[in-house]
């Protein structure tokens, strides 16, 4: 099974708020076109490190990116590396620390904010480096880059709701109508994916507190929402999902080989086959 697949970021997204909040993602599920459940992000609950959690299955405390603060490219294998290196394509439309991470460190605005380069891990992408940069607009990026590569796999990662939960807290209207406006923004595009025969997960990298920030154990900081549309995808009731686990879990839904740890419980039909072998390593990537 060789499935194309969007992951969708809402940075700073906690799990109550999604569950009221996110009302096309809700009427999508009622309907029975997706399913939706719970995890709780690896530690510390902060952006950077947890992008890398995603997106190659690795605990911050063992990927060495620990805070926001440490720029420079990922040490591991990302499934932007994983796809690359198996010929299918790749693309994002995300904050600029995606860049830093799998393209290129630090992130020049002038050079970087556009990518075409068959050769990077991120073969076309479109950064932004504002966090108030408008979600719409994100989700309008992503969308192009999507309709002129049709790429295999792409990231699309919002930060308004983030923005919104700095500046006002988690308990704030602000909050709550930013998440509802990244549902409405996915409203948009996320039934043309799935006419297209996309796989799309929505989730986030970490809540928000009232304090206005994140990085412990607080569950509003650390319970974060899931959602999965489309038919390589299982229902996740009753399951135990382990962040580290979607990186692998995307890959197997791709029909890529590798050996990240994944939940084949979340997989439907042959993708829950997919045999786990020696992932390349990152020399042999560059």
């Amino acid at each position: 099974m060789q499935n194309p697949v969007i992951l969708v970021v809402l940075d700073g997204l906690n799990h109550d708020v999604g569950r009221h909040a996110m009302g096309h993602l809700s009427a999508l599920v009622e309907a029975g076109r997706g399913t939706t459940t719970s995890l709780d992000c690896e530690l510390p609950a902060m952006s950077r490190p947890l992008y890398e959690c995603l997106l190659t299955g690795d605990r911050p405390v063992d990927s060495g990116v620990v805070h926001n603060a440490i720029v420079r490219r990922s040490h591991g294998v990302s499934l932007f590396d994983l796809a690359r290196a198996q010929g299918r394509t790749t693309a994002a439309a995300a904050y600029h620390w995606v860049s830093e991470l799998y393209v290129k460190a630090p992130f020049d605005r002038t050079r970087d904010r556009y990518l075409d380069d068959p050769h990077a891990a991120i073969q076309r992408g479109i950064f932004y480096w504002q966090d108030h940069y408008p979600d719409d607009h994100l989700f309008s990026d992503a969308e192009a880059l999507r309709q002129r590569h049709a790429p295999d796999f792409l990231l699309v990662h919002s930060m308004n709701i983030d923005d919104s939960g700095h500046r006002h807290g988690g308990d704030s209207p602000q909050y709550r109508n930013a998440a509802r406006h990244a549902d409405i923004a996915l409203a948009d595009y996320l039934p043309r994916w799935l006419a297209d025969g996309y796989q799309v997960m929505v989730t986030a990298d970490h809540g928000m507190n009232a304090d206005r920030s994140h990085s412990g154990l607080l569950a509003e900081e650390r319970r974060v929402p899931l959602w999965l549309f489309g038919d390589a995808f299982a229902d996740p009731a009753g399951l135990h999902i382990q962040q580290t686990h979607l990186c692998g879990t995307l890959a197997s839904a791709m029909g890529l080989t590798h050996d990240k740890a994944f939940h084949p419980e979340l997989l439907a039909m042959t993708a829950q086959a997919t045999a786990p072998a020696p992932a390349p390593s990152r020399e042999s990537l560059s």
